[in-house]
């Protein structure tokens, strides 16, 4: 008997495809920043994408675990009680669940990401 694998999800060309629009960010902590994104993969609570973001400063308390691959913009990210760090396209980036703090974005940033619990 042969088994077949499913499907892989993929998004050929992250950095320049087409995004649908998700509203003004909810986290924003100045004026209203814009956000698109796509999700390519969702299993329960574990989820993949591409999310796009307009300039801004925003604040996050995170319940979730994300790893983020920068494919444009560049931003600014503080811990709260900690040393900000700059990072763009090619950073990879952790932020474990309980992570608190903000981010400035200072160029539209677009990013894949994974959030997993």
């Amino acid at each position: 008997m042969t088994e077949t694998s499913p499907a892989t999800p993929h998004l050929a060309a992250a950095a320049i495809a087409v995004l649908d629009d998700t509203g003004p960010l909810e986290e924003a902590t100045g004026h209203e920043m814009t956000t698109s994104g796509l999700t390519v993969w969702q299993d329960g609570t574990a989820e993949a994408g591409v999310w796009e973001c307009t300039p801004g400063p925003s604040r996050w308390v995170l319940d979730t675990h994300e790893v983020v691959l920068i494919l444009a913009g560049r931003m600014t990210v503080t811990p709260d009680g900690g040393e900000p760090t700059k990072i763009g396209p090619g950073d990879l980036a952790v932020f474990p669940r309980g992570w608190s703090g903000t981010w400035d974005i200072h160029e539209t940033i677009r990013k894949a990401y994974v959030i997993f619990e």
